[in-house]
């Protein structure tokens, strides 16, 4: 070759090679604007007049206490997510600050949305998170415990993590493992105490504090549960186990600042009257019902200050429902506390805009922020019923524990079907108006693709992917092809939902794993109508990003 068609080859390839490297960059640009698009950036506004001096200094330390569990959080979801925030931090290109933004917003190189595959390098996320070994089976971890069945209580506890020491497993206490951070938290939740005048507030601040120091937690959720005529309304601490794909056994951390709201939560309490008779009324015999949850079951409604950790993770909550204990939900029963801040933000940004575009003319005159709000009351109601601790080949046990890591999307399912159904119950005691169910059925099919477009792998979005496609194969739902939009069979509607019901409810009553991976199996999934349906909804944003007025 000629040595001027090799230079000009040489120029040719340099530039091909550039141009090509320089696409990559741009789809990458592109792909990452995209997926930050899918959460339209909200402020979250509070009251602040509801706080006095003091009380005021008592939200700013429960801020600092929770900014530091966005760190501890970040820790559970992956090893490597220190390292690779610090390198996006520190990175100068445009990609770079785009993948920051996204990676606060997803804790994370993975996609929350996308069933957790890296939009940041090509690692995929280890399945038990960073609670176990990335190299652990779940094999390895059940056989462990056969051969030493001394150790079952400490390694399927809520609150250790799974290491390895020489050959051998090791369960280490969270207090031991994050004692730098765990310990900081504490200290924080002291100084809380100090400025709190509400007795009971200061009681729960002190040994929530003591929580984080023992690994202990029973005692603090008893005495979050006694909290009386107080405005700050708090919870932080290890609580829910989705992040757990290998077992749903190891809590993450977060953390919810909240303000009581006095005229909406004085309304609700009238609804606490009637769990016992919510629990009689499910669709399952009499023997599988369960009596014995305790009858305190406050419902709250608050406007939200901060959230964090899991809390905070990709999608936000509207509500939460705790403690999880089964100790303390059969003492004292649970709390709801519903969000009404975060409601009207996503009714407003999310649900109706796509209830405009899935749901049929007549469906959509029935989709209203009433209903929105109150199925999710209905939701959290419904968590509190139905099967907890219960007898299995002769043996105590819990729904959770031998539903392992199916528990959470039958959990949420059974959640929403008897939020709807309870909500009917309390149509026909006179609570509500006699039309108000059309406006339940409506509004929550509407939600049904808000949820989807999570991700179905995800609990929530999982659920509802059961209840639709459930639905549809019975005719309680009706999808019409030609116009791509989907309605609610009025007539047959109760009548399905009570078959999936009692399906749910039977199913975590004997601990049947095997009949809740079938049931997943066959309605968790995106079928051709949500598929048809969930690609008109592309440009509207999937979740808010929120901008909280306390960090600003």
């Amino acid at each position: 070759m000629k040595k001027g068609n090799f230079f000009l080859s040489l120029a040719v390839l340099i530039i091909f090679i550039y141009g090509c490297s320089n696409k990559n960059e741009t789809e990458k640009i592109k792909m990452l604007k995209e997926k930050i698009s899918q959460f339209a950036p909200t402020k979250i506004k509070y009251n602040e007049k509801l706080l006095d001096k003091r009380q005021k200094i008592v939200v700013q330390k429960l801020y600092e206490a929770s900014k530091l569990i966005d760190t501890l959080f970040l820790n559970q979801v992956y090893s490597k997510n220190e390292k690779i925030l610090k390198e996006l931090q520190s990175g100068s290109s445009q990609e770079d600050k785009l993948a920051l933004k996204y990676f606060k917003i997803m804790f994370g190189p993975f996609d929350r949305l996308n069933h957790d595959k890296p939009f940041w390098g090509d690692e995929e996320k280890p399945l038990g998170a960073n609670f176990y070994p990335e190299d652990m089976t779940k094999s390895e971890f059940e056989n462990w415990i056969k051969k030493h069945p001394e150790d079952e209580k400490s390694f399927t506890s809520e609150r250790t993590v799974i290491r390895r020491k020489d050959s051998n497993l090791v369960a280490i206490p969270y207090s031991v493992f994050y004692k730098d951070k765990t310990n900081k938290i504490s200290a924080l939740l002291k100084e809380a105490a100090m400025y709190a005048d509400n007795p009971s507030l200061r009681k729960y601040l002190n040994s929530r504090a003591d929580a984080f120091v023992s690994n202990d937690y029973f005692q603090s959720d008893m005495d979050w549960m006694d909290l009386k005529d107080y405005t700050i309304e708090a919870v932080i601490g290890p609580f829910e186990v989705y992040e757990d794909g290998l077992f749903n056994y190891k809590a993450s951390f977060e953390s919810f600042i909240t303000l009581v709201d006095p005229t909406e939560s004085a309304k609700l309490k009238v609804f606490g009257k009637y769990l016992k008779d919510m629990e009689a009324n499910l669709p399952i015999p009499d023997k599988y019902k369960n009596f014995n949850r305790g009858n305190e079951s406050p419902i709250v409604v608050a406007q939200e200050v901060y959230c964090a950790g899991d809390a905070k993770a990709g999608v936000q909550t509207l509500a939460f429902n705790l403690p999880n204990d089964e100790r303390v939900r059969k003492a004292k029963g649970s709390k709801k506390v519903l969000l009404k801040n975060i409601h009207e933000a996503k009714f407003k940004k999310l649900l109706f805009p796509i209830a405009e575009r899935a749901l049929s003319e007549e469906n959509l005159n029935y989709v209203t922020f009433e209903a929105f709000f109150n199925h999710t009351l209905m939701h959290e109601i419904s968590h509190g019923l139905g099967p907890g601790i219960i007898v299995k080949n002769g043996h105590k046990t819990e729904v959770k524990k031998e539903l392992k890591e199916t528990y959470s999307t039958l959990e949420e399912c059974k959640a929403d079907v008897l939020g709807m159904l309870n909500t009917v119950f309390l149509i026909n005691k006179g609570l509500y108006p006699k039309s108000f169910d059309k406006d339940i059925y409506a509004t929550f099919l509407a939600g049904i693709f808000r949820s989807v477009r999570f991700g179905i792998h995800e609990a929530h979005g999982g659920g509802n992917a059961i209840i639709y496609n459930y639905m549809l194969k019975n005719n309680g739902y009706h999808y019409d092809a030609a116009l791509n939009k989907v309605s609610v069979n009025f007539d047959k509607a109760h009548e399905v939902l009570e078959s999936l019901a009692h399906k749910i409810l039977l199913i975590q009553a004997t601990g049947d794993y095997q009949a809740a991976k079938d049931l997943i199996a066959n309605y968790a999934n995106e079928s051709q109508s949500m598929k048809n349906i969930v690609k008109t909804l592309t440009d509207l944003p999937v979740d808010i990003k929120p901008v909280f007025q306390i960090g600003e």
